[in-house]
């Protein structure tokens, strides 16, 4: 009779189509001649499972057989129906919160994972295992063990260090000629990464002990905003015909993945036209009820500021703008929004007050005034996020600033009072609007947090002693 972890095991394999029922059944009668090993060294040993997915596995039926007496196929069926093996949800203690996005592997479960076998493989080899386990990038860097960022911390694999010969060769294998070209003349690079196994916004460049890439992996699905946990309040912001929408946070946040969401809301239910000014491509939007054209900088066009000036004349309802970072752009930013067009732009800035102090200050001070009182008319809200650790570690959650414009945001921009914007935003809570900090604390309350990871993130770290 097969023990119960190894049927969970072949149920979780199969689950995710790592292996079919055939191999697993075939597996089991030999292990029942032989009586020693286990399941997963059997189809580890027969080539049909990897390493990384032998030990991910065996660590969800060790944290299942551990804090469950289910039945194995009981047990089994709760795993993800997605390629990956999914952890268990863990519980939160004493409160409910929504369950990880993506892949239940811990910072310590990739801690301990062993990717020695990938030496001297390719990157796409190294790529499809960070998209397995859910990490947001991967680092492929000289006189370094490879790493990934999974929920917000950096993870070095277990493997050996990678020299300037192997950095070099592997990442001139990714490089198209005019890639290649282009890093050779300027020694860096920034490109979109394409494989049948996802999509790669990718960084090449050169440092003192040779090349090194980086690599942020685009999920394979357009998320909603439910797939992001945020509030259905931000789809109100696809429904204006005129403006700037900003969405803003630290580098890392969320801000293309929200953005995408919106647009995608916008893709469905409107019938018009969208134009994307991205630097590079990430997410794909494929054209539904709306037309949408989207632009790599440097590759189909020269700069942000050129592609929206040429957007401007190609009859755009939606203008999306990837970042909105030098005075061309966000002076060509505001005049699309003030000739009526909805424009959706990124700024790496922490809350509303410092999004809008942001805008108006990139101008000459002889022109803010006047661009002062462009944004009040223009500004139809602010959107700031961050990402916190879950106490669970499987994953992390986003905290917002919400700010609706209104006729008293308007004025205090116009008035030079954008300091008075926290108060509006506490008033504001029937239109939708919060404070970070207040989201901070929802999360708190419903113990998704801890309490140092509030305190860390708070703007008033009073309010969390």
């Amino acid at each position: 009779m097969a023990a119960k972890e190894d049927l969970l095991f072949g149920k979780i394999a199969v689950k995710n189509k790592l292996a079919d029922e055939a191999q697993v059944r075939k597996c089991l009668a030999l292990l029942e001649k032989s009586g020693v090993g286990g399941l997963g060294k059997l189809l580890l040993e027969k080539g049909i499972i990897s390493a990384s997915d032998y030990q991910r596995i065996t660590a969800h039926v060790k944290q299942v057989a551990e804090k469950s007496d289910k039945p194995a196929e009981d047990a089994a069926s709760e795993e993800g129906s997605s390629e990956d093996a999914k952890a268990e949800a863990k519980p939160v203690s004493g409160g409910k919160g929504p369950p990880p996005s993506g892949p239940g592997v811990t910072v310590e479960e990739l801690a301990g994972m062993d990717f020695s076998h990938l030496a001297g493989k390719s990157i796409d080899d190294y790529l499809i295992e960070a998209r397995k386990v859910g990490a947001s990038d991967f680092h492929f860097q000289v006189d370094s063990a490879p790493f990934m960022r999974l929920h917000g911390q950096v993870v070095y694999l277990k493997h050996p260090v990678l020299s300037a010969e192997d950095t070099a060769s592997k990442i001139d294998e990714i490089f198209n000629d005019f890639e290649r070209e282009t890093f050779a003349e300027k020694n860096d690079l920034d490109f979109c990464y394409v494989r049948d196994h996802g999509r790669y916004r990718a960084s090449a460049l050169k440092q003192r002990k040779g090349m090194d890439a980086i690599f942020r992996i685009i999920p394979t699905e357009i998320p909603t905003l439910s797939d992001l946990h945020l509030p259905d309040i931000l789809a109100d912001f696809t429904e204006y015909r005129q403006g700037i929408v900003l969405i803003t946070g630290p580098a890392g946040s969320g801000k293309t993945a929200t953005m995408t969401a919106l647009l995608d809301i916008v893709n469905q239910q409107q019938n018009d036209h969208i134009v994307t000014v991205e630097d590079p491509i990430e997410y794909i939007l494929p054209s539904r009820k709306c037309n949408v054209n989207q632009r790599h900088v440097e590759i189909h066009t020269e700069t942000y500021a050129s592609a929206l000036r040429s957007a401007m004349r190609s009859d755009p309802d939606y203008i999306c703008v990837g970042e909105m970072r030098d005075l061309d752009t966000v002076a060509m930013a505001i005049t699309a929004a003030e000739t009526g067009h909805l424009v959706f732009g990124t700024l790496h800035t922490t809350n509303a007050t410092r999004s809008i102090d942001r805008i108006i200050d990139v101008f000459p001070p002889k022109e803010q005034e006047q661009i002062r009182a462009m944004v009040s008319e223009s500004i139809r809200g602010v959107v700031s996020q961050q990402l916190l650790p879950r106490q669970d570690g499987l994953g992390r959650e986003p905290v917002l600033e919400i700010m609706f414009a209104t006729p008293a945001v308007a004025n205090m921009i116009r008035e030079r009072k954008t300091f008075q914007l926290q108060s509006v935003l506490q008033t504001g809570a029937k239109m939708g609007m919060c404070t970070m900090d207040d989201s901070i604390l929802e999360l708190l309350k419903k113990k998704i947090i801890t309490k140092e990871t509030a305190w860390f993130f708070s703007e008033n770290k009073d309010r969390f002693i």
